[in-house]
């Protein structure tokens, strides 16, 4: 899957990912490939995703948005430590 991960003044990673773990508004979840399309808010927490090699990489996210479509993730987080 492609994934962004842009916040109001930067890019913060972009590229090919396994999969990934959220702080959905009403609790974490993953997405893994051919998840159904989505837009969920995001709560303050912990990123996690898989990389194409099964390393870990892990953000910290001030709130945000999450837009899943075809393989292609997008994240808008207000900050990301």
């Amino acid at each position: 899957m492609k994934i962004e991960i842009i916040t109001p003044d930067r890019n913060v990673f972009e590229g090919e990912i396994n999969s990934i773990r959220v702080p959905g508004k009403k609790g974490s979840f993953q997405v893994l490939k051919d998840h159904a399309p989505i837009i969920s808010t995001l709560e303050n927490g912990p990123v996690i995703m898989v990389d194409m090699e099964g390393n870990q990489v892990r953000y910290e996210i001030n709130g945000g948005v999450i837009e899943v479509k075809h393989n292609k993730i997008i994240l808008l987080a207000e900050s990301v430590k």
